[in-house]
């Protein structure tokens, strides 16, 4: 008797219900050894007071099954409602969000028929980690935070998914010209680890033309890798793109757990009509029974699956008279690729699946020795409006700073003193940079700095933040500001 393989399952909102239960009747039909395991996530707990959207019952569920098969839920609009994708990924570790894009012509509408990558999405840090603050009057904050584990777990994971995959090309894309050190760290790591790896072509695109690039001859690129919140816009615009954002599955990765979804939303606009395409959350499913070990009913799910697109059995979201041949509904879908197990597609390769994406879990880090880290300057952020940035400027000259000086004043990134122009817009938050009198890299102390804010603090400055200004092994680790 074949043992079944513990799943935990999640129904989720709007749409959620229809599409997860067409995807388990195809599931338990090829034959699937699961033994699914329900919680209940999403609106209802949302609205129960739970502001993460999932019991600590269910959170037992998943650390004891380590598979989440996920359909899509609703967070509820307004303050206090985390994300319920970005705590599960980051609370299990999930840092590889790992996006098939392909196309389905003629069957399905695309103007890029060739099309078939696939991107790697870092999963837990950038903008995600979702640190805002509201600093002053006029400005908010959002910090991006990169490290360089990330960056080499993420990287290797696309490289060793390329190689395990067959895909002969690695794309990273950054936007490394601006933020030269979250970014710039990406794109080094990147040059770094695509060395181990002779047999696969590397090459990297700033973010920008990178999507443009994507959007117009998505067919040059195989694997592309990048961070979390660029990751998560080209993901959706190569789906669609692609044909639909309907069709489109993903997995989550972790060393411990993973997490297997579909791209869209919860739609509840559709909710409730048995009309919704299940086909992302069926990919989803795919994608999990290649993870659990069960690879040959992964390719008899995926291969009944083309067989049904190619057939001209479509759901209404990508039915096209003269190319489908009859509209379905969620239901009626599932009972078409049911009907077509066993069977491989005319048009499209039949599918095959060799190995595992479990045998993809590169975390090793390189082997670095710490730096030698000195504290050179301190930038300090002033809650400023009482005058423009000269009179802030003279203002702060004129204190007995020393042993510190006041080397620039940046208003929103913009050096603005000394020798500002008038021309530049300027809000209530100033940026004050202080280092030692003996110039930028001379090393100063913690006590100087409390002085210092003591200080501005008898003379009515607002210090709403301070951020310590490192060097490691000599090298500055922060960027300097325009025109300084």
């Amino acid at each position: 008797m074949t043992t079944k393989t513990p799943i935990t399952v999640a129904y989720g909102d709007g749409i959620g219900p229809e599409i997860m239960a067409a995807t388990l009747r195809i599931l338990e039909a090829a034959g699937a050894a699961i033994e699914p395991e329900i919680i209940e996530i999403g609106e209802k707990v949302y609205l129960e007071g739970v502001s993460a959207g999932i019991r600590p019952e269910a959170w037992e569920s998943l650390r004891r099954t380590k598979v989440f098969l996920k359909a899509p839920i609703t967070t509820p609009q307004g303050g206090g409602f985390k994300s319920l994708n970005v705590t599960t990924r980051k609370s299990l570790g999930l840092y590889a969000n790992v996006r098939p894009c392909q196309a389905y012509h003629p069957f399905v509408e695309t103007k890029h028929p060739k099309m078939d990558l696939v991107i790697i999405r870092e999963n837990e840090e950038d903008l995600y980690a979702g640190i805002e603050h509201r600093q002053t009057d006029q400005v908010y904050q959002c910090l991006k935070l990169i490290s360089r584990p990330g960056c080499e777990k993420i990287i290797r994971y696309a490289f060793e998914y390329a190689r395990a995959y067959g895909r002969r090309k690695v794309t990273c894309l950054s936007k490394d010209n601006i933020m030269k050190m979250t970014d710039g760290l990406f794109h080094r790591v990147f040059d770094e680890i695509s060395a181990e790896y002779p047999d696969i072509e590397k090459e990297h695109w700033i973010i920008d033309i990178g999507s443009a690039l994507l959007a117009d001859v998505p067919e040059r690129f195989g694997v592309i890798v990048t961070l979390n919140l660029y990751g998560d816009i080209i993901s959706d615009i190569a789906a669609q793109i692609a044909g639909s954002v309907g069709m489109g599955g993903s997995s989550n990765i972790g060393d411990q757990c993973a997490m297997f979804e579909a791209i869209h939303g919860s739609a509840p606009d559709i909710a409730g009509q048995g009309i919704a395409n299940p086909s992302g959350l069926i990919n989803a499913a795919i994608m999990m029974l290649v993870h659990i070990g069960q690879p040959d009913v992964a390719a008899t799910v995926h291969n009944a699956w083309l067989s049904t697109i190619e057939s001209g059995i479509h759901t209404g979201d990508i039915y096209k008279e003269g190319v489908s041949k009859l509209r379905v509904g969620t239901r009626e879908f599932a009972g078409a690729v049911i009907e077509r197990l066993g069977q491989t597609p005319n048009f499209f390769k039949p599918v095959t699946y060799l190995g595992s994406p479990r045998e993809v879990h590169p975390t090793a880090t390189l082997a670095r020795p710490r730096q030698k880290k000195e504290l050179v300057g301190v930038d300090i952020f002033l809650d400023y409006s009482s005058g423009n940035a000269g009179q802030l400027g003279d203002a702060i000259s004129a204190l007995s700073l020393s042993p510190l000086k006041l080397k620039m004043i940046s208003n929103r990134g913009v050096k603005v003193y000394p020798d500002g122009i008038p021309e530049t817009f300027c809000t209530d938050h100033w940026r004050c940079r202080f280092v030692g009198e003996q110039g930028p890299g001379t090393p100063i102390t913690h006590e100087m700095i409390l002085h210092l804010m003591r200080l501005l603090h008898e003379q009515g400055f607002d210090t709403i933040k301070t951020e310590n200004l490192y060097s490691f092994d000599g090298q500055l680790g922060y960027t300097l500001g325009q025109g300084e």
